[in-house]
């Protein structure tokens, strides 16, 4: 039985291991943090909230969280 491979991640200024396969969504989901209360940049990319679901993290990978900009 072998376990399921995981990824070692950078999340603002700590290494975070996730499973393999994890998106950019699923790690707000585990952080408990509603997809509207963060903005996200993944490598030094800014990362719109609709592409969350479909951005898998790789090993390596440098995940910014920031509170987003809103007003006029």
């Amino acid at each position: 039985m072998n376990a399921a491979p995981h990824i070692t991640i950078r999340l603002d200024e700590q290494d975070l291991t996730l499973p393999a396969g994890h998106t950019v969504a699923d790690l707000l989901a585990q952080l408990e943090r509603p997809p509207e209360s963060v903005g996200t940049a993944l490598n030094g990319q800014f990362l719109r909230r609709e592409a969350r679901a479909s951005t898998t993290l790789q090993a390596g990978d440098q995940v910014l969280l920031f509170q987003p900009i809103v007003g006029g």
